[in-house]
């Protein structure tokens, strides 16, 4: 079945100006804010062309890329009409330890009075994946409040009409800025797209921010989504067919496409069902502060390996795996408790799940 890729091919001589930006776009300029622009000096304003072009010159750019093909992205928007002539720029790359933040974004200008605000997802930084389980016990985390800071500059800066968007957390983030910005900017929002982003916590959902601008949010999730169904979502959410299994769906280039929009279906898979439904659980019955404790100690957990990537654990995972099971045995009893008892309550809500699910077939 068609992707991205091959919808670049066939409608990638189109303008927007013939052609508004559509979903399957959002979800390009959404992938293309993961292109370590920096190695390109961080341009303040730039062609698609110029920038694309730029990476691809740099030696062993594949190794310096989240994925392998996100060469092939880089390669066709350069050469897509639709595209190689968008100017993007206020380019931003934050990672922060000591904040534990980890913060992308980068502005497009489709065209004269039209932008494509990108917020970037996890990328391969421990202290990204950090933030997003901060998540599960606060808000805002720091990146949520520089996604709101970000989009208050850039409309202030220029005029016109926006659209928001991003993958993984990078959708979290553009639903967020687009519901606590000032009133008078989030005005200026068309929609909010979230490509498999997690959602929020109540507080979140039902604040006049979010219920303003549910009706301008659009989710999508495949098939058998787990991280878009992190937290919770009030607004209706699109399921996109997908060529992967499980947690692979999550990579949008395994999205179908057929025309200008995904292929969608009608719901989501049992597992997806099954894995919502037991995390959400296992949230909701631990307290915040033992979710803190818990998140807190596995990431120390991690930093005893030096690894500052995920990319890193994975070239050593022997080694790795040797430094993290002697840091746990030197946790102290009460926190190596809270951990058996996080595994525990875990198991027990799949277990309860598998119990509703077999009652009522």
């Amino acid at each position: 079945m068609a992707n991205c890729f091959d919808y670049l091919m066939w409608r990638g001589d189109i303008p927007f100006s013939v052609s508004p930006l559509n979903e399957v776009d959002g979800m390009l300029l959404s992938r293309l804010s993961y292109a370590p622009l920096e190695l390109v000096g961080q341009p303040r304003a730039a062609t698609v062309e110029a920038v694309c072009s730029a990476l691809l010159k740099i030696e062993n750019i594949e190794e310096k890329l989240l994925m392998k093909s996100d060469k092939r992205l880089l390669e066709l928007m350069a050469g897509s009409e639709r595209f190689r002539k968008l100017v993007l720029f206020e380019y931003v790359n934050r990672v922060d330890e000591e904040t534990e933040t980890q913060f992308s974004a980068v502005t497009f200008q489709l065209s004269r009075g039209a932008f494509y605000v990108a917020f970037r997802g996890t990328d391969d930084n421990l202290i990204g994946w950090k933030e997003d389980f901060n998540m599960s016990f606060t808000t805002p985390v720091p990146a949520q409040k520089m996604a709101v800071e970000y989009y208050e500059r850039i409309a202030r800066r220029v005029r016109g009409r926006f659209i928001l968007g991003g993958h993984s957390k990078g959708g979290n983030l553009a639903v967020y800025a687009a519901a606590f910005s000032k009133p008078v900017l989030s005005r200026k929002i068309d929609i909010a797209q979230n490509f498999d982003g997690p959602g929020f916590d109540e507080k979140v959902l039902t604040s006049q921010g979010y219920l303003a601008v549910r009706e301008r949010v659009n989710t999508y999730i495949p098939q058998s989504s787990v991280v878009g169904l992190l937290l919770n979502h009030e607004e209706e959410y699109t399921i996109v067919k997908s060529t992967q299994s499980g947690l692979w769906q999550h990579d949008t280039y395994s999205w179908e496409v057929e025309r200008d929009h995904f292929v969608y279906l009608e719901k989501v898979t049992d597992a997806s069902r099954f894995i919502d439904r037991t995390l959400k659980e296992w949230i909701a019955e631990m307290p915040p502060e033992k979710r803190e404790l818990l998140v807190d100690t596995l990431y120390s957990v991690l930093m005893e390996t030096n690894a500052k990537t995920v990319r890193e654990l994975g070239e050593n995972w022997v080694g790795n795996t040797v430094s993290v099971l002697k840091t746990l045995r030197t946790l102290d009893d009460e926190t190596r408790k809270i951990l058996i008892e996080a595994i525990r309550a875990l198991a027990k809500g799949a277990g309860k799940v598998v119990a509703e699910n077999f009652k009522s077939r």
